[in-house]
Formats: C-alpha cells, structure tokens, sequence
C-alpha cells in the first residue's frame, strides 16, 4: 500500500461516519438513518464472520427493533419467541424463573436467531441515506485541534481521511478508536471460557432460555431456528488443549464429564456430539469505558462496554446506545446536511461550527444519559453471572439458595425480571439482599406497577 493520503471530496458528504458494521453499528446507522441523517458505514471485514454471539433479543430491544421496522425482517427470517428464562439445577429442576409474559407493555418476549441473519435484517433495513463501504480498514482518527472530525481509512489500496461532524466507535471490544480518542477501561477478564455448540436436529423444546446450574458451573442452552439448539458450556482456561488427536479425546472426555454433570442434556448426547465441528471457544471479559463520548466521538456497543453474555445484555445495551445516540443528536438541534457547504467560505465555517456545537452537545447528553444504566447492566450481568459460575461448594449452594428464595417472593421476581428485560434501572436495596438471604419480607406478594 502507498503512504500517499488522498483527501477527497468529502466534506459536506456525510453527517456521521459509523466504524464497525456489527450490531452496534448497523443499529447506530438505522437509527441515525431514521433522524434523517447521511450515514457513512465502514466495515473491514468484506463478508461477516461466522459467530456465536449476540443471538438473544431482550423485550427492550424488541420495542426498539419494532419502532425502526426491523423485527418483520427477523421474523422473515425465523427468529424464535421465547417467554421466560428458566434456571434450572443439573437436573433440570427449577430453581428460578423469570417470566417475560409479566412484564409491563407490548413486547412481552425474547427472541433467538443467529448473529449473522441479526445483521442481515438490520443491513436490509437501511435506507438510501446510508452509504457502507466494505474492506475499509479504519487507521484512527482525524482531528480538528483537539476535537475529532474524522477518520483515516485505507480501502483498495489507498489512504484516505475522511470527515463528518459526528464519527461513532462501534469497533468491538479492543475499539481502536477509543484507544486513539485515549479512553480508558478497566479490563477485568473472567476466569473461565465459555465453549460454544451449534447442534442439529433438537426435538422441540420449551420456548425457554435454560441456564442449568452444575457442579461444573454455567450450561446454556436456547432453541434457534430449523430445529437447532446453541450450547454454551462454562470450562476452564486450560481446557481441551493440544492439537490433533490429543484434542479430539480431550474433547471427548470433556463431553463424558459434561453430561455426566447434567443429566438434563443426556438425550442430546449424540446429537452434541455430532456437533463438535460447530464449536468455538470464546473469552470473556467484563469492562466500561471511562467516558462514552469527547467531542466529535460517541462509542456504542462493545466499544463503551462489554459483559458477560450469561445474562444476554450485550447486544442489547448496544440496540439501546443506538436509539439514545440518535434521540439526543436530533433533540439538541443537529439536523441532516448541517454541515454541507454554502457558497461563501464565510457561511461554510459557520455551517460547519454551528454543526459541530450541536453534535457536541448532544454527546454530552448522550454519555449523560447512558453512563448510569451501562453500569446498571455491567452490575447486573456480573452478579447474575457470579451466582451461575461459582465453583466452589459454598458459592454453589448460596448461589441455590439466593435463587430460590427470589423465585418464591412474587416482587423480587418480578424486580429481577423487569431488570433482566432492560426495561428500566431497579436495582436490589440492602434489604432486598437481605430477603434473598432469608429474612422474611411482608411485601413478597406486592408486584410492583412500573407500567
């Protein structure tokens, strides 16, 4: 490739310029699309990458993906309903259930479907507004003195920066361009795996999500379209390593311990077997960016914060930060084509600096707004997921407890349902802990009204 930047003819083009073209980044361009704005979609990769992530759709997400006109489009292609998330013991008894058809509302359900059909129906869903260039490689960013004004790019062999009043970080966990911007996280990586199965042929099920709580930690299990299930297993950092043969037995072996461990899964033995090609073996991390916007620049998705999936929020916050960046955009007073130029150089440095106040007050709103309830969810998750993956005997059985005592009080339920569908911020008092522990509490019966 030539170090030669081409500048071209850009300026005025695009409104906002989107990096990342997962869910977090098509759901930003939807979402800007529909406040009217020129959208430029950058994505490095020239076809979607194949993987097990972000397939569970809270009510929330719902709402949003039904007011935007995407969910005819997951429906056309198969995406499932689902109405509770089920905790189960290896036996497959309940321990605890949060029933979705409780919740306040219209959207009342979960849905599945694979990653990649997720992104095809929000790329389907993007208007003529929006341009995506593919095999563009974001290289970081460009300023105009200390604020962001754009991006450089190398695409087809050639260098280019590229600019817009609004540039969005939605490159994923290790976000080049929040390190470029100099955000900071607090990266905590969890100690364990979770290895991941597509399994063919699974006999209807309940229109569940199953987490079974094992010996062994965290088994998941929810139904996707054409009869398929995906598996997620909790293991440790050091499993199923070697090459060749020695990982085939490893694997086999693994199997034997993890239906041993869940009698529940027992019947899908030779199906998860013939499933071993389908596997992936993922990491986990856990982190919020220290700020979610400077000037010129938001971060969305994965590129702000980042979860466990256990309590499926990752996705979903991502959808969230979508429809929060675009309402603060349109409700501080950017509009569509605030930045083109006018005749005069005069009236195109004003256009430009009346755009570049406007985008900047509404990122201000934007991490404002957005800050409390992604720490509301990196909470949440992580204390679901800490109940779920413990190992240790005395974590288990507090984790057992917990769960039933919340699953026999009516209000605590409804609480944790409520938080879990990510349809507002309730998080547990002090007493609330108290009550899952064991304390009586004379106000189990009364669910809460948060219509």
């Amino acid at each position: 490739m030539s170090g030669a930047v081409d500048a071209g003819p850009d300026r005025g083009r695009w409104d906002a310029i989107v990096c990342g073209a997962g869910v977090a980044g098509l759901a930003t361009a939807r979402a800007l699309d529909l406040a009217g704005l020129r959208v430029l979609l950058l994505e490095k990769q020239r076809v979607p990458v194949p993987i097990a992530k972000g397939e569970v759709l809270q009510p929330s997400s719902v709402r949003i993906l039904r007011e935007w006109g995407v969910m005819p489009l997951l429906l056309r292609r198969g995406a499932v309903p689902l109405g509770q998330l089920m905790i189960r013991d290896a036996d497959g008894r309940r321990l605890m259930l949060f029933d979705y058809r409780t919740m306040p509302g219209e959207d009342r359900q979960l849905f599945s479907l694979d990653y990649p059909e997720i992104l095809a129906a929000l790329r389907e869903s993007l208007g003529e507004r929006v341009e995506s260039w593919s095999g563009a490689l974001v290289e970081g960013l460009v300023r105009d003195g200390g604020r962001v004004s754009g991006v450089r790019v190398a695409r087809q062999g050639h260098e280019r920066e590229l600019t817009a009043p609004l540039v969005v970080a939605a490159d994923g966990r290790s976000s080049k361009l929040r390190r470029d911007a100099g955000i900071g996280t607090s990266s905590a990586e969890y100690g364990h795996r979770l290895l991941s199965f597509d399994i063919d042929g699974v006999p209807a099920a309940a229109p569940e999500v199953t987490t079974y709580l094992t010996g062994e930690g965290l088994r998941l299990a929810y139904p996707l379209p054409g009869g398929r299930m995906r598996l997620y297993a909790q293991v440790r950092p050091d499993a199923l390593r070697g090459t060749g043969p020695e990982r085939q037995a490893r694997l086999e072996d693994w199997c034997r311990d993890l239906l041993a461990g869940t009698p529940a899964l027992r019947p899908l033995e030779e199906r998860l077997r013939a499933s071993f090609g389908s596997r992936q073996l993922l990491n986990l991390w856990r982190f919020t960016a220290d700020v979610l916007a400077v000037p010129g620049l938001a971060l969305v998705g994965e590129a702000a914060h980042c979860v466990h999936p256990m309590a499926a929020q990752g996705m979903n916050t991502a959808i969230a930060d979508a429809e929060a960046l675009a309402a603060c955009l349109t409700g501080r007073g950017f509009t569509a084509g605030a930045s083109t130029a006018t005749a005069t150089a005069t009236a195109t440095a004003t256009a430009s600096s009346t755009a570049t106040a406007a985008v900047d007050r509404a990122l201000e709103a934007y991490a404002a707004q957005r800050v409390d309830w992604v720490r509301h969810m990196d909470r949440m998750s992580h204390d679901a997921t800490r109940m779920i993956t413990q190992l240790s005997r005395s974590g288990q059985a507090l984790g057992r407890r917990v769960l039933r005592r919340m699953d026999g009080n009516p209000r605590l339920r409804y609480q944790a349902t409520y938080n879990m569908a990510g349809l507002g911020i309730r998080p547990f008092t002090a007493l609330d802990r108290l009550h899952q522990l064991g304390l009586p509490d004379p106000r189990a019966r009364r669910v809460p009204d948060w219509a």
